[in-house]
């Protein structure tokens, strides 16, 4: 079997989680020798579908605050620093164990805090070494703040020693990442554009979804905060327009999302009601169908999102958030200068505006020949194509069984690391129980 193992960043939200199953799914699925194994933090990691030959680590949480700043979500009792610490040493454990043959890591080519370092940099120094792939979102944050973490990161440094490849999963014509970022020689040879993800078909057609509604041939409109923890802003903008405009001539679908407080929920809810013609709804299972569905979506800008709008080709209207990270708006602009959809942004969040723009994409005609009906979405066999490059004529190594000797000394581990950049995790200089037994499972490999 040819074995891989996937690193998903899940810090913040669904995204990254949602995406990196994806690409598992479809490695799989294009290739019935690869068994893969994935590692992320996620909490929401159990209510997935796992494809068959994919199993999962799930890592204890952590998560973004508001500011932008890393901290524990779950575990009382620790620091973020111990958290890192007791993740990276299930990392490390994992690598050693599975032995993969391809390491695909999502955003951070260290990973959250640093955990990644460790395992990568045990596995520089062993005979066959697994091919490693950092994956990266079309679009970071802006210029200035992205270069500037990069460079206090030692990003370029970790591409440069210890990655074979870099995958973007965009498309040059939206944003060349290597020259707005500015990357050095060394990462730029590494970069290969991949386009974006298509997402699957709509479990239901149009007719069901619309029947099941109650909505019939009347022009429908959705919209969707996603999780709803930051939408409140533009649903209220979209309800106070509606209120405004009572002979609108169409009806609308208002998802406000799971994570909303449901002070905020019920407040909407309200708004809603003296609307008139909204169906709302907190949660579906199912919202591709229901896009599908839709004449118009109105939705924030995160990269799922506008990727499962541009797979239906949809007639979309964007409110990117803009805070703590500015990607959303940078992608919404670059594509709305494509053609591919229109924004609107949050300083101009004013429901007059909105409405206007509303109807505006509802009178459009779409003449199948636009710049949405041709944008092409080809992320995922690229991936395949990029990742079946890598993995073609690696030898597969002896069990690692057979390398392991219960003689080995005990020595310690992290010490042996360079900790420059590092957190203080991995700075202090007596090891864990655990990096006591890495070190007796990797030192004879390294012939130490």
């Amino acid at each position: 079997m040819k074995k891989v193992l996937v690193y998903s960043h899940d810090a913040y939200g669904l995204g990254n989680i949602r995406r990196m199953l994806e690409i598992s799914a479809h490695l799989v699925g294009s290739d019935q020798e690869i068994s893969l194994l994935l590692i992320s933090g996620s909490p929401m990691l159990h209510a997935f579908r796992i494809p068959e030959r994919v199993d999962y680590i799930k890592l204890p949480g952590v998560a973004r605050s508001d500011k932008g700043e890393s901290v524990v979500k779950s575990l009382g009792g620790l620091s973020f620093d111990d958290t890192i610490r007791m993740r990276a040493n299930v990392i490390s454990m994992a690598v050693l164990d599975f032995e993969p043959d391809l390491i695909l890591v999502d955003k951070k080519p260290f990973g959250i805090g640093n955990e990644l370092q460790p395992a990568l940099q045990m596995l520089r120094k062993r005979a066959q070494a697994p091919r490693t792939v950092l994956l990266l979102r079309d679009i970071l944050d802006e210029p200035e703040a992205t270069m500037g973490h990069w460079e206090k990161g030692g990003y370029h440094d970790a591409i440069r020693e210890m990655y074979d490849q870099v995958l973007v999963v965009g498309e040059k014509e939206v944003f060349d990442a290597v020259e707005e970022y500015r990357f050095p020689e060394s990462t730029a040879a590494k970069v290969r554009y991949c386009g974006y993800i298509r997402r699957p078909a709509p479990r239901q057609a149009p007719e069901r979804i619309r029947g099941d509604l109650g909505v019939g041939n009347q022009p429908m409109v959705l919209v969707t905060a996603g999780g709803g923890a930051d939408g409140y802003a533009m649903l209220k903008a979209y309800l106070e327009g509606l209120h405004q405009r009572p002979d609108r001539g169409f009806v609308t679908l208002l998802v406000s999302g799971p994570e909303m407080s449901p002070a905020l929920r019920e407040e909407l809810g309200e708004l809603a009601r003296r609307a008139g013609g909204v169906i709302f709804r907190e949660f579906t299972d199912d919202m591709m169908s229901h896009m599908n569905a839709a004449d118009v979506v109105v939705a924030m800008g995160g990269y799922n999102t506008v990727c499962e709008l541009l797979t239906l080709k949809k007639k979309m209207i964007i409110v990117p958030r803009v805070e703590p990270v500015k990607e959303q708006w940078m992608r919404a602009e670059r594509m709305e200068r494509l053609g591919l959809m229109r924004m609107v942004h949050p300083r101009d969040l004013h429901p007059d505006k909105l409405m206007d723009v509303v109807f505006g994409e509802l009178s459009r005609e779409q003449d199948g020949t636009g710049a949405l009906e041709r944008f092409e979405m080809d992320g995922l066999p690229r991936i395949g194509a990029a990742v079946a490059e890598l993995l073609e004529g690696v030898r597969r190594r002896p069990a690692v069984a057979a390398r392991r000797s219960s003689q080995a000394p005990i020595l310690p581990l992290y010490p042996r690391i360079r900790t420059a950049g590092m957190p203080p995790p991995f700075q202090r200089a007596s090891p864990s129980i655990m990096a006591a037994n890495l070190q007796r499972a990797f030192v004879p490999a390294l012939g130490a």
